[in-house]
């Protein structure tokens, strides 16, 4: 009991020391923030508390990494907008009975781009690329009860600018399995740069996190709820407004109550027919608001995909359309090496 009131102790003294850099802007490692799993990116984009056989789903919460996962391997690919190319692997091993160790890398390809000096010259191109490397470790602290933490190395590559950076994730996990219930709080990207591109120093885009996971009792239904940004409240976006009047079309910032509430907040729903076949469907309000008016369309914000495991593989695939013409797809292969031992 000591152990875990310490753990939780650590992991919200930590968030209220960032909170006040968690509120400023934009970080240049925004990139941190994107899905590996593609059973997250189906239920919204982030879900921390989801439970399912899936080693890709530990990088949003490292306390969802267990004993379960011995030898399991995960592979996942983006295609994201703007001709963006995610790639990575996972690799876990339980240590012991009651914990777990995972191991992975991450790419995230930007295709090539023009380099240019002062005057506007062309001098060639370049390939901007960030590479992430996880160390990932988890403990059972009572039986419905874990703790994880991930530690990455961050490395960043445009063109001539070179950037080094260290960040850590704390996580936990509650479980019920009897009543199919579990939550999770975590406190991500606490860290910093080590390296810095120029003379300025780039935040991380430390953010706390809190996620709720429900089965219905009578139904194959799994509803999700994951509050995020709990470092600060207002969340404004800019929209743009017509005056009936004059004609004019102007960009107002919004910042209402609900706004700022539904901004906080993404809803997942999966239909699961059996332990081994899930339906998600995710509606994230921010994402839906973030794109310019003109820009999205009624699909912004939503996002679907399903999942099977087969013997020792599984295969999950993830869809959504941010605006018109940014369609973006995932795809997660798992396979457990444990089988292969039988």
């Amino acid at each position: 009991m000591k152990y875990w009131i310490r753990y939780i102790s650590v992991l919200l003294a930590l968030a209220t020391c960032l909170i006040g850099r968690g509120q400023e802007g934009t970080s240049s490692f925004d990139f941190l923030n994107i899905p590996t799993s593609t059973h997250a990116y189906a239920l919204g984009g982030t879900n921390i508390s989801v439970i399912d056989e899936d080693i890709n789903l530990v990088n949003q919460n490292p306390a969802l990494l267990g004993p379960e996962a011995d030898l399991q391997l995960g592979l996942n690919y983006m295609k994201y907008v703007g001709g963006i190319n995610l790639a990575g692997v996972t690799f876990g091993k339980a240590a012991g009975e009651r914990g777990a160790w995972a191991a992975g890398i991450q790419y995230y390809g930007y295709g090539k781009m023009k380099s240019a000096d002062e005057t506007g010259v062309i001098t060639g191109e370049f390939s901007p690329k960030d590479i992430v490397f996880n160390g990932i470790y988890s403990h059972d602290i009572t039986t419905t009860l874990r703790g994880g933490v991930n530690a990455k190395v961050i490395y960043s590559s445009y063109e001539q600018y070179t950037s080094w950076a260290l960040a850590v994730d704390l996580g936990l996990n509650y479980y019920n399995a009897d009543n199919d219930l579990s939550l999770s709080l975590v406190a991500r990207n606490l860290g910093g740069q080590i390296k810095r591109y120029n003379e300025t120093f780039e935040r991380m885009p430390f953010d706390l996190q809190i996620g709720y996971t429900q089965s219905l009792e009578h139904a194959p239904i799994r509803i999700s709820v994951t509050a995020r940004n709990l470092t600060r409240w207002k969340l404004p976006y800019p929209t743009i407004e017509s005056s009936s009047y004059t004609g004019s079309t102007d960009i107002v910032e919004k910042s209402g109550f609900v706004d700022n509430l539904f901004r906080h907040l993404i809803f997942g729903v999966e239909y699961l027919p059996t332990d081994r076949l899930y339906f998600g469907l995710g509606y994230n309000y921010k994402t839906r608001t973030d794109m310019k008016t003109a820009s999205r369309n009624f699909l912004s914000g939503f996002s679907i995909g399903g999942g099977i495991r087969v013997r020792m593989f599984g295969l999950g695939v993830a869809l959504a359309q941010q605006h018109t013409g940014a369609t973006t797809l995932m795809v997660n292969l798992s396979v457990n090496l444990f089988e292969f031992k039988k």
